[in-house]
Protein backbone atom coordinates (compact mmCIF):
# COMPACT_ATOMS: atom_id res chain seq x y z
CA UNK A 1 0.00 0.00 0.00
CA UNK A 2 1.68 3.27 -1.19
CA UNK A 3 1.61 5.59 1.76
CA UNK A 4 -0.26 8.87 1.07
CA UNK A 5 1.13 11.75 0.35
CA UNK A 6 -0.70 13.88 3.11
CA UNK A 7 1.06 11.45 5.33
CA UNK A 8 4.21 11.91 3.97
CA UNK A 9 4.72 9.37 1.12
CA UNK A 10 5.78 10.40 -2.32
CA UNK A 11 2.82 12.13 -4.26
CA UNK A 12 1.28 10.62 -7.47
CA UNK A 13 1.96 13.80 -9.41
CA UNK A 14 5.15 16.24 -8.76
CA UNK A 15 4.85 18.46 -11.94
CA UNK A 16 1.84 21.09 -12.88
CA UNK A 17 -0.95 20.44 -15.28
CA UNK A 18 -0.69 22.20 -18.31
CA UNK A 19 -1.57 25.73 -18.06
CA UNK A 20 -4.57 26.79 -19.59
CA UNK A 21 -4.53 29.53 -22.66
CA UNK A 22 -7.96 30.08 -24.28
CA UNK A 23 -7.33 32.85 -26.16
CA UNK A 24 -4.55 33.98 -28.31
CA UNK A 25 -3.96 35.23 -32.37
CA UNK A 26 -7.41 34.39 -33.46
CA UNK A 27 -8.84 36.66 -31.43
CA UNK A 28 -6.26 39.00 -31.37
CA UNK A 29 -6.59 39.28 -35.53
CA UNK A 30 -10.44 39.59 -34.78
CA UNK A 31 -10.31 42.51 -32.16
CA UNK A 32 -7.75 44.38 -34.88
CA UNK A 33 -10.76 43.86 -37.63
CA UNK A 34 -12.90 46.03 -34.69
CA UNK A 35 -10.19 48.67 -33.54
CA UNK A 36 -10.01 49.42 -37.36
CA UNK A 37 -13.21 49.86 -38.01
CA UNK A 38 -13.21 52.59 -35.38
CA UNK A 39 -16.43 51.40 -33.78
CA UNK A 40 -16.82 49.35 -30.51
CA UNK A 41 -20.71 49.98 -29.96
CA UNK A 42 -23.07 46.91 -30.76
CA UNK A 43 -22.86 46.35 -34.69
CA UNK A 44 -22.20 43.98 -37.32
CA UNK A 45 -19.64 41.88 -35.64
CA UNK A 46 -22.41 41.73 -32.63
CA UNK A 47 -24.70 40.69 -35.45
CA UNK A 48 -22.73 38.37 -37.11
CA UNK A 49 -21.63 36.66 -33.75
CA UNK A 50 -25.73 36.11 -33.31
CA UNK A 51 -26.22 34.74 -36.54
CA UNK A 52 -23.51 32.06 -36.23
CA UNK A 53 -23.94 31.41 -32.77
CA UNK A 54 -27.73 30.67 -33.82
CA UNK A 55 -26.52 28.50 -37.02
CA UNK A 56 -24.73 26.17 -34.92
CA UNK A 57 -27.17 25.03 -32.41
CA UNK A 58 -29.93 25.37 -35.13
CA UNK A 59 -32.33 27.43 -33.91
CA UNK A 60 -33.64 30.94 -35.18
CA UNK A 61 -32.84 33.30 -33.06
CA UNK A 62 -30.01 34.18 -30.80
CA UNK A 63 -29.43 37.67 -28.21
CA UNK A 64 -26.48 38.37 -27.15
CA UNK A 65 -25.81 40.22 -23.60
CA UNK A 66 -23.55 41.00 -21.19
CA UNK A 67 -23.04 37.71 -19.11
CA UNK A 68 -25.00 34.58 -18.20
CA UNK A 69 -27.38 36.46 -15.68
CA UNK A 70 -28.01 38.72 -18.07
CA UNK A 71 -29.12 35.81 -20.60
CA UNK A 72 -31.55 34.49 -18.11
CA UNK A 73 -33.06 37.68 -17.55
CA UNK A 74 -33.55 38.01 -20.99
CA UNK A 75 -35.13 35.12 -20.69
CA UNK A 76 -37.34 35.63 -18.08
CA UNK A 77 -38.08 39.38 -19.92
CA UNK A 78 -39.17 37.50 -22.70
CA UNK A 79 -41.97 35.29 -20.70
CA UNK A 80 -43.21 38.42 -19.42
CA UNK A 81 -43.79 37.38 -16.27
CA UNK A 82 -46.06 39.19 -13.79
CA UNK A 83 -45.33 40.04 -10.51
CA UNK A 84 -45.57 36.99 -8.18
CA UNK A 85 -44.86 34.32 -10.62
CA UNK A 86 -43.19 31.58 -9.43
CA UNK A 87 -40.56 29.91 -11.31
CA UNK A 88 -39.40 26.81 -10.31
CA UNK A 89 -35.32 25.95 -10.45
CA UNK A 90 -32.22 23.68 -8.77
CA UNK A 91 -30.45 24.70 -5.31
CA UNK A 92 -26.90 24.14 -6.66
CA UNK A 93 -26.24 27.28 -8.84
CA UNK A 94 -24.54 30.33 -9.06
CA UNK A 95 -26.74 33.52 -8.14
CA UNK A 96 -26.96 34.56 -11.06
CA UNK A 97 -30.01 31.87 -11.85
CA UNK A 98 -31.70 33.33 -9.31
CA UNK A 99 -30.79 37.11 -9.87
CA UNK A 100 -33.43 37.33 -13.04
CA UNK A 101 -36.40 36.07 -11.44
CA UNK A 102 -36.25 38.57 -8.73
CA UNK A 103 -35.64 41.23 -10.99
CA UNK A 104 -38.89 40.52 -12.54
CA UNK A 105 -40.72 40.44 -9.38
CA UNK A 106 -41.09 36.72 -9.29
CA UNK A 107 -40.49 33.93 -6.86
CA UNK A 108 -37.75 31.42 -6.91
CA UNK A 109 -38.79 28.22 -6.09
CA UNK A 110 -36.54 25.52 -5.62
CA UNK A 111 -37.21 22.08 -6.09
CA UNK A 112 -34.63 19.49 -5.25
CA UNK A 113 -32.45 16.91 -7.41
CA UNK A 114 -31.67 13.52 -8.41
CA UNK A 115 -29.04 12.27 -5.71
CA UNK A 116 -26.81 10.53 -9.00
CA UNK A 117 -27.00 13.32 -11.85
CA UNK A 118 -27.37 16.21 -9.38
CA UNK A 119 -29.80 18.14 -11.42
CA UNK A 120 -33.43 18.75 -11.19
CA UNK A 121 -36.00 15.81 -10.10
CA UNK A 122 -38.75 16.22 -12.47
CA UNK A 123 -41.20 14.46 -9.39
CA UNK A 124 -40.05 17.16 -7.27
CA UNK A 125 -40.84 19.78 -9.87
CA UNK A 126 -44.29 18.32 -10.55
CA UNK A 127 -44.94 18.90 -6.70
CA UNK A 128 -43.80 22.50 -6.33
CA UNK A 129 -46.38 23.34 -9.34
CA UNK A 130 -48.79 25.73 -8.31
CA UNK A 131 -51.23 28.20 -10.50
CA UNK A 132 -49.17 30.60 -10.45
CA UNK A 133 -45.86 28.80 -11.75
CA UNK A 134 -45.09 29.83 -15.04
CA UNK A 135 -41.68 28.60 -15.94
CA UNK A 136 -38.97 25.66 -15.14
CA UNK A 137 -35.44 26.72 -15.26
CA UNK A 138 -33.47 23.42 -15.39
CA UNK A 139 -29.67 23.86 -14.83
CA UNK A 140 -27.51 21.35 -16.88
CA UNK A 141 -24.85 21.26 -13.83
CA UNK A 142 -21.07 20.78 -14.45
CA UNK A 143 -21.88 20.17 -18.24
CA UNK A 144 -24.22 17.26 -17.60
CA UNK A 145 -27.49 17.26 -19.31
CA UNK A 146 -30.64 17.02 -16.96
CA UNK A 147 -33.23 14.94 -17.22
CA UNK A 148 -34.66 16.42 -20.10
CA UNK A 149 -37.86 14.24 -21.15
CA UNK A 150 -38.94 14.36 -17.62
CA UNK A 151 -38.61 17.98 -17.18
CA UNK A 152 -41.01 18.47 -20.93
CA UNK A 153 -43.07 16.14 -19.93
CA UNK A 154 -43.62 18.36 -16.67
CA UNK A 155 -43.64 21.59 -18.10
CA UNK A 156 -46.58 20.59 -21.33
CA UNK A 157 -48.54 18.62 -18.82
CA UNK A 158 -49.03 22.12 -16.82
CA UNK A 159 -48.54 24.35 -19.74
CA UNK A 160 -45.67 26.00 -18.26
CA UNK A 161 -42.57 27.39 -20.22
CA UNK A 162 -39.24 25.19 -19.92
CA UNK A 163 -35.95 27.43 -19.86
CA UNK A 164 -32.32 25.65 -20.04
CA UNK A 165 -29.40 27.24 -18.27
CA UNK A 166 -26.77 25.87 -20.35
CA UNK A 167 -24.09 27.96 -18.86
CA UNK A 168 -21.83 25.21 -18.04
CA UNK A 169 -22.87 23.08 -21.18
CA UNK A 170 -21.89 24.18 -24.38
CA UNK A 171 -22.33 21.88 -26.65
CA UNK A 172 -23.72 18.88 -24.01
CA UNK A 173 -26.54 17.00 -25.86
CA UNK A 174 -29.39 14.78 -24.40
CA UNK A 175 -30.39 12.00 -26.76
CA UNK A 176 -28.93 13.81 -29.99
CA UNK A 177 -30.32 17.29 -29.18
CA UNK A 178 -28.15 19.89 -27.95
CA UNK A 179 -28.82 21.70 -24.75
CA UNK A 180 -30.59 24.89 -24.97
CA UNK A 181 -32.33 23.97 -27.62
CA UNK A 182 -34.72 21.07 -26.31
CA UNK A 183 -36.71 23.35 -23.79
CA UNK A 184 -38.09 26.39 -24.88
CA UNK A 185 -35.32 28.92 -24.48
CA UNK A 186 -31.69 28.51 -23.64
CA UNK A 187 -29.16 30.64 -21.65
CA UNK A 188 -25.29 30.41 -22.75
CA UNK A 189 -22.39 32.45 -20.37
CA UNK A 190 -19.27 33.34 -21.78
CA UNK A 191 -17.61 34.48 -18.35
CA UNK A 192 -13.59 33.27 -18.24
CA UNK A 193 -14.57 29.72 -17.01
CA UNK A 194 -16.70 28.25 -19.40
CA UNK A 195 -16.47 26.39 -22.74
CA UNK A 196 -15.98 29.56 -24.73
CA UNK A 197 -15.31 32.89 -23.15
CA UNK A 198 -15.64 36.56 -24.39
CA UNK A 199 -14.34 37.56 -20.54
CA UNK A 200 -18.00 37.88 -20.04
CA UNK A 201 -21.16 38.23 -21.75
CA UNK A 202 -24.34 36.06 -22.51
CA UNK A 203 -26.09 34.46 -25.30
CA UNK A 204 -30.04 33.69 -25.05
CA UNK A 205 -31.77 31.38 -28.30
CA UNK A 206 -34.90 30.59 -28.76
CA UNK A 207 -37.32 29.24 -32.03
CA UNK A 208 -40.30 31.07 -30.90
CA UNK A 209 -40.03 34.51 -32.93
CA UNK A 210 -42.35 36.12 -30.05
CA UNK A 211 -39.67 35.61 -27.36
CA UNK A 212 -37.17 36.69 -29.99
CA UNK A 213 -38.53 39.77 -30.43
CA UNK A 214 -39.40 40.67 -27.17
CA UNK A 215 -35.45 39.13 -25.78
CA UNK A 216 -33.98 41.91 -28.74
CA UNK A 217 -35.73 44.65 -27.82
CA UNK A 218 -34.93 44.03 -24.19
CA UNK A 219 -31.18 44.02 -24.01
CA UNK A 220 -31.47 47.55 -25.38
CA UNK A 221 -33.30 49.00 -23.02
CA UNK A 222 -37.00 48.41 -24.77
CA UNK A 223 -36.37 50.09 -27.55
CA UNK A 224 -37.34 49.61 -30.97
CA UNK A 225 -34.91 51.67 -32.78
CA UNK A 226 -36.87 51.39 -35.87
CA UNK A 227 -39.27 53.30 -35.82
CA UNK A 228 -39.16 57.19 -36.90
CA UNK A 229 -40.45 60.20 -35.10
CA UNK A 230 -40.01 60.26 -31.15
CA UNK A 231 -37.92 57.46 -29.67
CA UNK A 232 -40.42 54.43 -28.64
CA UNK A 233 -39.85 51.93 -26.12
CA UNK A 234 -42.57 49.09 -26.43
CA UNK A 235 -41.38 47.76 -23.28
CA UNK A 236 -39.31 47.93 -20.04
CA UNK A 237 -35.84 46.84 -20.36
CA UNK A 238 -32.26 47.03 -19.57
CA UNK A 239 -28.97 48.08 -21.63
CA UNK A 240 -27.43 44.54 -21.55
CA UNK A 241 -25.83 45.36 -25.11
CA UNK A 242 -22.64 43.43 -25.79
CA UNK A 243 -19.99 45.28 -27.49
CA UNK A 244 -18.22 44.74 -30.68
CA UNK A 245 -15.24 43.57 -28.80
CA UNK A 246 -16.72 40.65 -26.88
CA UNK A 247 -18.82 39.17 -29.84
CA UNK A 248 -15.12 39.71 -32.06
CA UNK A 249 -13.63 37.38 -29.35
CA UNK A 250 -16.88 35.12 -29.29
CA UNK A 251 -16.48 34.66 -33.14
CA UNK A 252 -13.20 33.56 -32.74
CA UNK A 253 -14.14 31.52 -29.91
CA UNK A 254 -17.04 29.23 -31.86
CA UNK A 255 -14.15 28.24 -34.23
CA UNK A 256 -12.39 26.42 -31.14
CA UNK A 257 -15.90 25.35 -29.18
CA UNK A 258 -16.09 21.86 -30.78
CA UNK A 259 -12.90 20.98 -30.22
CA UNK A 260 -13.20 22.17 -26.53
CA UNK A 261 -16.01 20.31 -25.76
CA UNK A 262 -15.32 17.27 -27.88
CA UNK A 263 -11.94 16.79 -25.78
CA UNK A 264 -13.70 17.56 -22.63
CA UNK A 265 -16.33 14.77 -23.29
CA UNK A 266 -13.61 12.28 -24.17
CA UNK A 267 -11.24 12.94 -21.02
CA UNK A 268 -14.17 12.70 -18.81
CA UNK A 269 -15.51 9.84 -19.88
CA UNK A 270 -12.18 7.89 -19.85
CA UNK A 271 -11.77 9.26 -16.11
CA UNK A 272 -15.26 7.45 -15.17
CA UNK A 273 -14.28 4.81 -16.50
CA UNK A 274 -11.03 4.33 -15.12
CA UNK A 275 -12.43 5.08 -11.83
CA UNK A 276 -15.51 2.92 -11.70
CA UNK A 277 -14.63 0.00 -8.99
CA UNK A 278 -12.66 2.57 -7.17
CA UNK A 279 -14.62 2.32 -3.51
CA UNK A 280 -16.28 5.04 -1.89
CA UNK A 281 -16.89 7.65 -4.38
CA UNK A 282 -18.72 7.58 -7.68
CA UNK A 283 -18.77 9.84 -9.99
CA UNK A 284 -21.75 12.64 -11.41
CA UNK A 285 -23.91 10.12 -13.22
CA UNK A 286 -24.50 10.68 -17.03
CA UNK A 287 -27.95 9.52 -18.07
CA UNK A 288 -28.16 7.05 -21.30
CA UNK A 289 -27.45 9.02 -24.59
CA UNK A 290 -26.23 11.97 -22.76
CA UNK A 291 -22.54 14.00 -23.70
CA UNK A 292 -21.44 15.42 -21.01
CA UNK A 293 -19.11 18.22 -21.45
CA UNK A 294 -17.21 18.40 -18.21
CA UNK A 295 -17.23 22.25 -17.01
CA UNK A 296 -16.23 19.92 -14.18
CA UNK A 297 -15.92 16.59 -13.00
CA UNK A 298 -18.00 15.74 -10.12
CA UNK A 299 -18.61 12.99 -7.92
CA UNK A 300 -19.02 12.03 -4.97
CA UNK A 301 -18.53 10.28 -1.71
CA UNK A 302 -20.57 7.36 -0.25
CA UNK A 303 -23.03 7.92 2.49
CA UNK A 304 -20.98 4.89 4.34
CA UNK A 305 -17.61 5.96 3.32
CA UNK A 306 -14.87 5.59 6.14
CA UNK A 307 -13.94 9.09 4.95
CA UNK A 308 -15.58 12.62 4.11
CA UNK A 309 -15.66 15.07 0.96
CA UNK A 310 -13.25 17.65 2.98
CA UNK A 311 -10.75 14.51 3.73
CA UNK A 312 -10.58 13.39 0.06
CA UNK A 313 -10.28 16.84 -1.44
CA UNK A 314 -7.59 17.50 1.01
CA UNK A 315 -5.92 14.12 0.18
CA UNK A 316 -5.80 14.61 -3.64
CA UNK A 317 -4.74 18.01 -3.70
CA UNK A 318 -1.99 16.86 -1.63
CA UNK A 319 -1.52 13.93 -4.30
CA UNK A 320 -0.83 16.85 -6.85
CA UNK A 321 -4.40 16.33 -8.26
CA UNK A 322 -6.18 19.85 -7.31
CA UNK A 323 -9.78 19.08 -5.92
CA UNK A 324 -12.40 21.19 -4.31
CA UNK A 325 -15.08 19.69 -1.68
CA UNK A 326 -18.45 21.01 -1.51
CA UNK A 327 -18.81 23.41 -4.38
CA UNK A 328 -21.28 25.93 -3.19
CA UNK A 329 -21.44 24.74 0.40
CA UNK A 330 -24.85 24.76 0.32
CA UNK A 331 -28.29 24.85 -1.43
CA UNK A 332 -28.25 28.15 -3.21
CA UNK A 333 -31.07 29.84 -1.16
CA UNK A 334 -28.66 29.60 1.89
CA UNK A 335 -25.56 30.92 0.20
CA UNK A 336 -27.10 34.18 -0.01
CA UNK A 337 -28.42 36.42 2.57
CA UNK A 338 -30.99 38.59 1.03
CA UNK A 339 -32.65 35.82 -0.59
CA UNK A 340 -32.77 34.00 2.46
CA UNK A 341 -34.42 37.08 4.43
CA UNK A 342 -36.19 37.63 1.33
CA UNK A 343 -34.98 41.44 1.55
CA UNK A 344 -34.28 42.01 -1.82
CA UNK A 345 -35.64 45.42 -2.44
CA UNK A 346 -34.78 47.99 0.64
CA UNK A 347 -36.58 47.15 3.82
CA UNK A 348 -39.51 45.18 2.21
CA UNK A 349 -40.45 41.94 1.84
CA UNK A 350 -41.29 42.50 -1.91
CA UNK A 351 -42.05 40.71 -3.71
CA UNK A 352 -43.17 37.53 -1.59
CA UNK A 353 -45.56 39.79 0.18
CA UNK A 354 -47.02 41.88 -2.49
CA UNK A 355 -50.65 41.42 -3.43
CA UNK A 356 -49.69 39.26 -6.36
CA UNK A 357 -48.12 36.96 -4.43
CA UNK A 358 -49.84 34.02 -3.34
CA UNK A 359 -46.85 31.46 -2.30
CA UNK A 360 -45.27 31.88 1.22
CA UNK A 361 -42.10 30.34 0.82
CA UNK A 362 -39.00 30.19 3.41
CA UNK A 363 -35.72 29.31 2.39
CA UNK A 364 -34.64 27.00 5.14
CA UNK A 365 -32.40 24.28 5.49
CA UNK A 366 -34.12 20.68 4.85
CA UNK A 367 -36.14 22.02 1.80
CA UNK A 368 -34.03 20.47 -0.76
CA UNK A 369 -32.91 17.18 1.79
CA UNK A 370 -30.98 15.53 -1.54
CA UNK A 371 -29.16 18.85 -2.83
CA UNK A 372 -28.03 19.55 0.69
CA UNK A 373 -26.65 15.39 1.19
CA UNK A 374 -24.85 15.67 -2.42
CA UNK A 375 -23.18 19.19 -1.21
CA UNK A 376 -22.23 18.08 1.65
CA UNK A 377 -20.40 14.50 0.24
CA UNK A 378 -19.35 16.77 -3.07
CA UNK A 379 -15.76 16.71 -4.84
CA UNK A 380 -14.97 18.67 -8.14
CA UNK A 381 -11.72 18.25 -10.10
CA UNK A 382 -10.88 20.29 -13.43
CA UNK A 383 -11.00 18.41 -16.89
CA UNK A 384 -9.96 20.73 -19.33
CA UNK A 385 -9.28 20.54 -23.08
CA UNK A 386 -5.35 21.13 -22.30
CA UNK A 387 -4.96 17.83 -20.41
CA UNK A 388 -4.18 14.75 -22.04
CA UNK A 389 -4.79 10.38 -21.83
CA UNK A 390 -1.55 10.76 -19.49
CA UNK A 391 -2.86 13.46 -17.01
CA UNK A 392 -6.27 11.63 -16.85
CA UNK A 393 -4.19 8.35 -15.99
CA UNK A 394 -2.63 10.50 -13.55
CA UNK A 395 -5.81 11.96 -11.70
CA UNK A 396 -7.25 8.17 -11.77
CA UNK A 397 -4.34 6.86 -10.29
CA UNK A 398 -4.67 9.35 -7.52
CA UNK A 399 -8.23 8.45 -6.66
CA UNK A 400 -7.80 5.08 -6.01
CA UNK A 401 -4.79 5.61 -3.91
CA UNK A 402 -6.51 8.37 -1.73
CA UNK A 403 -9.48 6.03 -1.26
CA UNK A 404 -7.68 3.13 -0.46
CA UNK A 405 -5.40 4.70 1.57
CA UNK A 406 -7.86 6.63 3.53
CA UNK A 407 -9.89 3.49 4.17
CA UNK A 408 -7.15 1.61 5.03
CA UNK A 409 -6.36 4.49 7.57
CA UNK A 410 -9.86 4.46 9.07
CA UNK A 411 -9.08 0.58 10.13
CA UNK A 412 -6.32 1.34 11.69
Amino acid sequence: MEKLAIDGGKPVRDRPFPPVKKVGDEELEELRKVIDSGNLFRGARVREFEEKFAQLYGVKRAVSSTSGTAAIHVAMAMLNLNPGDEVITGPITDIGTVIPILAQNAIPVFADIQPDTFNLDPDDVERKITPKTKAIIAIHLFGNPSDMDGLLRVARRHGIALVEDSAQAHLASYKGKLTGTIGDIGCFSFQQSKHMITGDGGMTITDNDEYGDRGAIFVDKGWERWVSGPRHYAMFGMNYRMTELQAAVGIAQLRKVKWVTETRNRLGDMLSEMISDVGGVKPQRVLDGCRCVYWYYGMVVDEDAPFTASQFAKALSAEGIPAGAHYIGKPIFLCHEAVRNKKIYGDSDCPFNCRYTSAKVEYTEGLCPVAESVLDRLITISVNEFMNEEDIADIARAIRKVSEGLSTKSRA
